[in-house]
């Protein structure tokens, strides 16, 4: 005894599946990333964070300094150390970097910082680590 489906049926059970691959697709795209953020020289060894403050009274390292971030970087390097490959940087004093992830547009940020709900995958920065 087979039983016929309706194309109603038919036509319900495939829009529920496409809605669910499609549901299921936007969470594997997370738009929203934890990143990790450090003081860091050119080549990404991680340097004291009073280098990287720019708020006009601190050491402002100058132009050799950047801060480095990346969704694999978590808090707790030690200065001196490089930071594992696939970071990004950008300049210390990068106003508008600084604010596009959520971190004060002057100032000191201290070695370690996570912001959480950071927007895109790695944030699209300036450049990228050789290594």
């Amino acid at each position: 005894m087979n039983r016929r489906m309706s194309s109603r049926t038919v036509s319900l059970t495939s829009t529920f599946l496409l809605l669910a691959a499609g549901g299921t697709a936007a969470c594997d795209n997370d738009e929203y990333v934890d990143e990790g953020f450090y003081c860091a020289d050119a080549n990404g060894v991680i340097v004291d964070e009073d280098y990287c403050d720019d708020d006009g009274g601190g050491g402002g390292g100058g132009s050799g300094f950047f801060i480095w971030h990346s969704a694999g970087y978590r808090s707790g390097y030690p200065i001196g150390q490089k930071l594992p490959s696939g970071g990004s940087k950008f300049a210390y004093n990068d106003a508008a970097s600084r604010a596009k992830f959520g971190l004060p547009s002057t100032g000191r940020i201290s070695n370690g910082t996570v912001k959480t709900s950071v927007v895109g995958k790695g944030g699209g920065s300036s450049s990228k680590s050789g290594g």
